[in-house]
């Protein structure tokens, strides 16, 4: 008896020293990953319940300026996605979602796997979310020639004189979102604007000029994935590109003796009625913003932790309803 007494002792003390060494970290990866995969799941829940706000105004709005509209049906159908579970945005949550969960590895710590599952979870909020496809529906809001007001901003005019901005055309809210299109690199060795698939109609229909990343940089208007959701609506690899393409530019303008401006400098002006998880996420960003790299969060990079364990609970308004407004 007093040796099976011994051997449980032994075993206790070799469970407590397991324990002891156990990675914290390694027990909040698990916990985040469960907890972010539900989000992503009400998320969708709630897109295909028409419970977003701002996906139910993006339908609204997609059929007004179809009527309005009926050539730019394509253009139209491709946004009316923006409101369901085959949207670009909520598509490019998963695809982070599935890399984090079966590629751990690509992460430079577990730190780092852990905030960009702590970003996930709250660009999975459906309050956070459909703040976020204000530019979207505000791109329809800019189809409709003034007859449907924009939604969580400012017009266009009041924006642009708010901030001193250039026009870049319709369309420009999206313009610096890796969702819709990417900066591409020209054989002058200057970077422009390129749209993904059928969004390449915003310029073939509206005329827009090609959008070059110092002009657009130093005199954009205001748009909420680049003002409030930049680090909560981008993977790492995509952050890092951004930071990567800055940094050269800013360098081959210095060369030349030039002065660049980022763009990512100061928030600009116009927003309005957003939810407070979005404030809390402005704040957030502009603390990663002090401390943020060339680097990523990704295996060859490092971590930019988020000190934000959750967003408070809050409902989300809006300037003005589905209707025609001055």
């Amino acid at each position: 008896m007093a040796g099976m007494h011994h051997v449980k002792i032994l075993l206790l003390i070799l469970t407590i020293g397991l324990v002891g060494c156990s990675d914290p970290i390694n027990e909040q990866i698990v916990q985040q990953t469960s907890i972010s995969e539900q989000r992503i799941e009400q998320l969708a829940n709630e897109l295909k319940n028409g419970s977003v706000r701002n996906a139910v105004l993006i339908n609204q709005y997609a059929e007004h300026v179809l009527q309005q509209k009926p050539n730019l049906a394509p253009l139209i159908e491709q946004f009316k996605k923006d409101a369901t579970v085959e949207g670009p945005m909520f598509l490019a949550l998963v695809d982070r979602l599935n890399t984090a969960k079966n590629q751990p590895n690509m992460f430079a710590s577990k730190q780092a796997l852990y905030d960009e599952l702590l970003n996930i979870y709250q660009a999975a909020d459906p309050t956070l979310f459909s703040d976020a496809l204000s530019d979207p529906l505000n791109v329809l809001a800019d189809m409709s020639d003034g007859q449907l007001p924009r939604i969580n901003a400012l017009s266009k005019s009041q924006s642009a004189k708010a901030n001193n901005a250039q026009d870049f055309g319709t369309g420009e809210q999206l313009i610096g979102n890796p969702n819709y299109g990417q900066w591409t690199t020209g054989s002058n060795g200057m970077s422009f604007w390129a749209w993904y698939g059928m969004y390449s109609m915003i310029g073939d229909v509206f005329g827009s000029r090609r959008t070059y990343y110092n002009d657009w940089g130093r005199s954009r208007n205001y748009s909420y994935y680049n003002d409030y959701g930049r680090k909560r609506y981008s993977s790492p690899s995509q952050l890092s590109k951004q930071n990567s393409l800055e940094t050269r530019t800013r360098k081959s303008f210095e060369s030349r003796g030039q002065k660049f401006t980022s763009a990512y400098s100061k928030n600009r002006t116009g927003s309005s009625s957003l939810s407070s998880q979005s404030r809390t996420a402005q704040t957030s960003a502009n603390k990663f913003k002090s401390t943020s790299s060339s680097k990523s969060s990704y295996a060859k990079g490092s971590s930019s932790s988020s000190k934000n364990a959750s967003f408070r609970n809050s409902s989300s308004s809006t300037s003005r309803g589905f209707k025609r407004g001055k």
